[in-house]
């Protein structure tokens, strides 16, 4: 995957005896290669001729050589030599029988600000605003603080020593990096699609990051597949970190709506974190059941042996220093192996879910940028999570969309802490609730536009108001330890963070407020809008509340679950498809656990039957095929 300066050590002068080799012993003992392009990783000689290649900082420093992802994606000359060491692997690797799918590149991320890039964006925006700079201007709102430009060629990205307090700047540059990144991708599959295609391509998404929208590089893949190092056994997270990953999981898999491949993972431990752990026993299988119990047709490691040297050395593979396979990680693949080949009949399968929670990168974006609320961290990943665990504790599937996916198929559809809102994505939401859809939402929604302009008459933005039949005047933020009181159904909750001011207008109140000056004010609401109905969260809680209010709203949806008991830390999902159904069980407590069943089932490991109940050991995981 980082082998350029092996295959072309000289501009131009080729050497592929190492990839031959590999790709013929793979296919002898009868694998399938995802063989990567090099972009990721360029040789010195091409920095060292060609410096447009080199990344410029927001600074305005050039890079020197070195790491990775050092590139310009803008770059004519890097775009010509990634497309031409592309098409030499594809014209190479055409007829090989190991060839199983393309992996473009690793791991996707950064930005440029070079000349070559400026004039990119500038272009990108000409495009966006039709040319007309006064357009620009009001979006940005330039003229605060005397920000107006009056010429294209005074457009700059932001930076820390320069121009960083137009949102509407920062928010267009982020879309444009994205936009720039998926054409650089783009550029890189022509030669593979033309030359092989009917090769899958891919490439490893990066879980939340923030650097780009994937739903924008999804649109290059034909599979997802992304890179999982979750920090298993952290004292006292455990939960929250299974939460954490399913819901990549489930997002990942949301991206085609089919399965994904898990293209990185550890048997074992990292060497790149503050505290490289290892996993206890039972953990490498579990967590590697997680991701195909949420939609995964594949599990895969970085990495098969360590690297001598270099950083990541000590990173975990299958075969360590040791060399021999005389070791517990190995043990703990193989057995897992043996595992996976009595799961074929799961390849292919998917769940049918009735509940879509919303997590949108542009939304994130303009959120990180607003100034207000908490100044540093507004926790809006943390937040989603949050509304996501009442489900994953229930064994109830979460699809997890952007603001852009079809709604209709879905009895319940979350969309937490959605501040910024384009007019097609409320007319959206309305449309849903109005045809019998069931939508939560919560404080600071619908505050702005995709400008991130604050909309006017009020907030949530135009129609919402309609739809929750409510208005929210001011949002208290509470000091870390500052807590408030929630009184629903006779019990009382916490709230903290964020507590909203909303009036009802046809909305009718479910829980209000225990203290300060808007004691007694509402703090949920819900609203009949047509067919649909549509609840309001004005606060934030510690995990109570919500666990509590999606669990009443399960039941009264009669949304479908995997078992019907499942105790604290325990956790069950469903995969379908050809009349069979998988239901994968999975313990991430560090006590054994007995899980009630409903249904007979037959044990996809040991096979066999099992009904009644199930016994699974700390950090146990069973596959069961319903009969």
């Amino acid at each position: 995957i980082f082998s350029w300066a092996v295959l072309e050590p000289e501009e131009g002068k080729y050497d592929f005896s190492f990839l031959d080799q590999a790709m013929d012993n793979v296919y002898k003992n009868g694998g399938k290669v995802v063989l990567a392009t090099p972009s990721g990783a360029r040789p010195h000689w091409m920095s060292d001729k060609y410096p447009e290649v080199l990344r410029v900082l927001p600074d305005r420093r050039r890079a020197l050589f070195g790491a990775r992802h050092n590139h310009c994606f803008t770059s004519p000359v890097y775009r010509q030599k990634t497309a031409q060491i592309n098409r030499l692997l594809a014209e190479r690797y055409r007829n090989h029988p190991a060839l199983g799918a393309w992996h473009v590149s690793n791991e996707y991320g950064g930005e440029c600000h070079c000349p070559l890039c400026q004039e990119a964006f500038r272009t990108w925006l000409k495009n966006k605003y039709e040319g007309d700079l006064e357009r620009l201007n009001h979006a940005w709102w330039t003229d605060f603080w005397s920000h107006r430009y009056t010429s294209w060629e005074q457009i700059e990205s932001p930076s820390p020593i320069g121009e960083n307090g137009v949102h509407g700047l920062t928010l267009d540059w982020k879309r444009f990096v994205t936009d720039q990144t998926a054409d650089f991708m783009h550029n890189e599959t022509i030669p593979l699609r033309e030359i092989t295609p009917d090769v899958l391509v891919t490439t490893n998404f990066m879980a939340f990051y923030p650097g780009l929208n994937y739903w924008k590089l999804r649109e290059e893949t034909d599979v997802i597949s992304w890179d999982n190092y979750p920090d298993w056994h952290k004292p006292g997270e455990q939960i929250h970190v299974a939460v954490r990953t399913a819901l990549l999981h489930d997002m990942n898999r949301s991206f085609l709506q089919k399965p994904f491949m898990l293209m990185e993972s550890t048997p074992s431990h990292v060497n790149w974190k503050e505290y490289n752990k290892l996993k206890r026993p039972g953990m490498h299988k579990l967590s590697s059941i997680q991701a195909i119990a949420h939609g995964s047709d594949t599990v895969q490691y970085f990495q098969w042996r360590k690297s001598r040297g270099g950083s990541e050395k000590m990173h975990g593979a299958v075969v360590d220093h040791c060399g021999h396979e005389h070791t517990r990680v190995f043990r703990e693949v193989a057995e897992l192996g043996e595992l996976l080949q009595k799961m074929d009949g799961v390849v292919g399968t998917m769940p049918h879910n009735k509940v879509a929670l919303l997590y949108d990168w542009e939304n994130r974006w303009a959120l990180e940028d607003l100034r207000g609320l908490q100044k540093n961290d507004k926790k809006y990943e943390e937040t989603v999570q949050q509304h996501y665990k009442p489900f994953w504790q229930r064994g109830i599937g979460v699809d997890v969309l952007d603001f852009h996916q079809d709604l209709s198929p879905y009895s319940l559809v979350i969309a937490p802490m959605m501040y910024l809102m384009e007019k097609d994505n409320i007319e959206r939401l309305k449309q849903y609730v109005a045809n019998g859809g069931t939508l939560v939402c919560t404080y600071v929604t619908g505050e702005a536009d995709e400008n991130d302009l604050c909309w006017l008459g009020g907030f949530p933005a135009g129609g919402l108001k309609e739809v929750f039949g409510l208005w929210a005047e001011e949002i208290d933020t509470l000091y870390p330890g500052e807590t408030n009181q929630v009184t629903w159904q006779e019990k009382d909750y916490t709230a903290q963070d964020y507590c909203e001011v909303i009036h009802p207008d046809s909305a009718q109140t479910l829980a209000v407020y225990g203290k300060d000056f808007y004691a007694g004010s509402p703090a949920l609401c819900v609203n009949q809008f047509g067919k649909g109905q549509a609840y309001y969260i004005a606060f934030r809680d510690d995990g109570a509340f919500v666990d509590d209010f999606y669990g009443k709203l399960a039941d009264d949806l009669e949304l479908p679950r995997a078992l019907p008991h499942l105790s604290e830390g325990v956790t069950a999902h469903l995969r379908e498809g050809d009349g069979e159904r998988y239901v994968f069980v999975e313990n991430y407590n560090a006590q054994p656990v007995c899980v009630p069943l409903d249904k007979v089932y037959q044990n996809v490991e040991t096979g066999q039957m099992v009904s009644k109940e199930l016994l699974l050991e700390s950090f146990g995981v069973a596959v069961l095929k319903e009969q």
